[in-house]
């Protein structure tokens, strides 16, 4: 079974910073395009980055400058460093896989795959 999960969410200080990892755990095969969104109460979830098999990456305008979104392939795992995080941050942030190859029994392939959140509060 494939699954991602999410780690390093919390509290933080306007201006701080927080990392955030998701891992794909399973007999993963290979990962198209990993990302990162968000959503706050209220609010529709929204893209924050993501990153290709080949490290291209796409950042929200509201991100730039301040997150950087990474990858390593043979961890199946993507990272979000987060700096001079505003109060306007705060969020759930969801990792996120466009298509995931896996092998259980034979070669499968699963599309649109979501972790679970992890809770990112930014306030003084």
């Amino acid at each position: 079974q494939v699954q991602l999960v999410e780690s390093g969410g919390g509290l933080v200080q306007p201006g701080g910073s927080l990392r955030l990892s998701c891992l794909a755990s399973g007999s993963i095969v290979s990962i198209n395009t990993m990302g990162w969104y968000r959503q706050a109460p209220g609010k529709e979830r929204e893209l924050v980055a993501t990153v290709t098999s080949d490290a291209r990456t796409n950042y929200a305008d509201s991100v730039k400058g301040r997150f950087t979104i990474s990858r390593d392939n043979a961890k199946n795992t993507v990272h979000l460093q987060m700096n001079s995080l505003k109060p306007e941050d705060t969020a759930v942030y969801y990792c996120n896989a466009d298509r995931i190859t896996y092998f259980r029994l034979f070669r499968q392939t699963l599309y649109d795959s979501w972790g679970q959140g992890t809770q990112v509060t930014v306030s003084s």
